[in-house]
């Protein structure tokens, strides 16, 4: 019988943790993933009031209003989760928000931060490319190149990134290998108006 008496307890606490608030909240990340990014906003800030030293609504919420184009709201909580834990993911939506919001030097400094801290995977590939794009608003086009073959290396089948390493190192006045980076760029896919254009541009010198 206390055997019995001990099974039914145990149910009955499964059951009422299987239904407590915390198992009925949405799962933000994955509305993230999916594409619903003020859904994960909104569950974000639930999140956040219900664990505010939890970093990974921080890092989701900072995400989500990036892709909302809210790049001062991500910042801001973007900083504040930062203040909890100095997460390297948050240091990388730093970079983002800075690159969005036109502050360059910010912006590549909190991309080299978190390059440096992570070397592989997560968005290291995303953090080059936005290097690549400050260096071309820079003029340094041959930091662009460089920035844009790394964050290839992560994303080989990016016809943007093949078309914006073409458009660096046309800039720099590298015409055939700027060519080889539009053709690269137009294998990947052949629609691609920038890269059809840079290739007609570097075509044309090279005759």
């Amino acid at each position: 019988m206390a055997r019995l008496k001990a099974l039914a307890a145990l149910a009955l606490a499964a059951f009422a943790a299987a239904s407590s608030p915390a198992q009925d909240r949405p799962d933000a990340l994955r509305l993230y993933v999916d594409g619903k990014y003020d859904d994960a906003r909104r569950a974000c800030l639930a999140e956040i009031v219900a664990s505010p030293a939890n970093v990974d609504s921080y890092v989701v919420l900072s995400w989500s209003l990036v892709a909302l184009g809210r790049y001062a709201d991500a910042e801001n909580y973007a900083l504040k989760g930062y203040a909890v834990r100095r997460d390297p993911r948050l240091t990388e939506t730093l970079g983002e928000t800075a690159f969005f919001l036109g502050r360059n030097d910010a912006a590549l400094r909190n991309f080299q931060n978190y390059v440096g801290a992570v070397n592989e995977g997560g968005r290291v590939g995303t953090a080059y490319y936005y290097m690549g794009e400050i260096y071309l608003r820079l003029g340094r086009f041959s930091h662009a190149d460089i920035a844009f073959s790394t964050a290839l290396q992560y994303a080989p089948g990016s016809a943007k990134w093949w078309t914006r390493a073409g458009y660096a190192r046309e800039k720099q006045g590298d015409a055939a290998h700027s060519l080889e980076a539009y053709e690269k760029a137009l294998s990947i896919d052949p629609h691609f108006q920038d890269a059809t254009d840079g290739a007609g541009r570097v075509s044309a010198k090279l005759r």
